[in-house]
Parts: C-alpha cells; sequence; structure tokens
C-alpha cells in the first residue's frame, strides 16, 4: 500500500511539472484527430501477455479511463478518432529481416490479445491506418495519407506504449509537419522512470502541445 501511495504522489508530481508547459490552444475539430496507439488487450487487459509490465503506469495515471473519455470527448465534438494498431505477427514474418528487434510472443495473430480492449473498440466514424511493423504509426502504413485525405494538420497522441510506439509516433508526425499535442495520462509504460523520461524530459521537447486529458477536453467541449 505504501508502494502504491509513493507511485501515485511521484506521478501527482511529475503531472505538475508538466502543467507548466501545457499551452492554451484552441483545436478546430475538422483539422483534429485522436491517434489512438495500440489499445489492445496485449497492453490494458488482465491476461495480455504485457499487461503486467503495463499495470502500475495504466493504475497510477488512470490511464484507460483517460483514453475512454478522450475517445469519447472527441467523437461527441467532431474530432476524428484514428486506430494506429501495431502489425499482427505471424510465424515467419520476421524471418528475413537483417537487424530484427522484435517482441517476442506479444501480438500474435488471431488471439484475443491483439483485439482493442472492450471499452476502446472502434465505432461508425473511426478510422483504422495499416499496421505498424515497428515503433512508428506512419512508417510503412497509410497513416499521414488518410489525415490528409480528410484535412487534418493536428494530431493528439494516447496509448500504448509512452516512450516507444507514442513517441516515435510523434516525433514523425512533427517532421510531416503535423501539430502534435501529448497526452500526459492517457498513456502507459512499463515502468514509472519510462513513465518520467518521456513526461518530463521528451514530450516537452518534441511536441507542440503537452496536456492532460482533462485540459485537452476543456478545448474541445
Amino acid at each position: 500500500m505504501k508502494k502504491k501511495g509513493k507511485v501515485f504522489s511521484a506521478l501527482f508530481l511529475l503531472l505538475s511539472m508538466v502543467s507548466a508547459v501545457a499551452q492554451n490552444y484552441s483545436y478546430d475539430p475538422e483539422r483534429s484527430a485522436i491517434l489512438l496507439v495500440d489499445p489492445y488487450n496485449e497492453f490494458l487487459s488482465e491476461g495480455g501477455i504485457l499487461y503486467p509490465l503495463s499495470k502500475e503506469t495504466l493504475e497510477a495515471n488512470n490511464a484507460i479511463a483517460n483514453m475512454i473519455d478522450v475517445v469519447q470527448a472527441a467523437r461527441k465534438s467532431g474530432v476524428k478518432v484514428i486506430y494506429v494498431p501495431h502489425h499482427h505477427v505471424e510465424e515467419g514474418d520476421y524471418d528475413d529481416w537483417k537487424f530484427y528487434r522484435g517482441t517476442g510472443r506479444a501480438f500474435e495473430a488471431g488471439t484475443w490479445n491483439v483485439e482493442y480492449h472492450p471499452d476502446l473498440k472502434m465505432k461508425e466514424g473511426d478510422i483504422e491506418a495499416r499496421q505498424h511493423w515497428q515503433s512508428s504509426g506512419f512508417a510503412n502504413t497509410d497513416l499521414d495519407f488518410l489525415l490528409k485525405q480528410h484535412g487534418i494538420d493536428h494530431v493528439i497522441l494516447a496509448g500504448m506504449r509512452a516512450n516507444t510506439c507514442i513517441e516515435s509516433t510523434a516525433r514523425y508526425a512533427v517532421e510531416l509537419g503535423y501539430h502534435t499535442t501529448m497526452l500526459t495520462d492517457a498513456v502507459g509504460a512499463f515502468n514509472m522512470k519510462e513513465m518520467k523520461a518521456a513526461i518530463e524530459i521528451d514530450y516537452p521537447v518534441l511536441s507542440h502541445n503537452v496536456l492532460t486529458t482533462k485540459e485537452f477536453i476543456g478545448s474541445i467541449e
């Protein structure tokens, strides 16, 4: 119990520090999209291979509830919700890769693990990009095309994992010219060190805005 209290205290302090760099900004729903990265059972549900690693930060961040809130608010306001899924792994997929850096037994095709969390399933009007094979949701996918097709130039990132796929996708978005916003409490990682490094150090440097879920929802209501 004492350990959990320390985790929550550390996260509260961390989010308080990051809030100092948040900018008041008006998001035009017709030009904005939530990029929901890898909201799989694998990460977010009891029984997922990676859930035991993610659990601590998900609970400390209230991350799943915040992902749900931001997606629901986005749909209500007209902000697009775009799912950015990791590749579903089949046997032999990486056999010919010269420098393969894989995911072990995770993301196995055809399993419950690669289904979206039951409270984060796609709904009518949502969009799903092609699966990314490594960290970036843009590399070798149609995400950039989909955003341009829908006239979107502002992206807001949520999902998994804060310091890998989220960061990599955000960096790529900035390089491609998108206004990029990071949500501090709608993401998870494998431990608090990863969360601290991502939210406190990297997010303010790599993106245009860093907000809590509540702050972002307030900007589109």
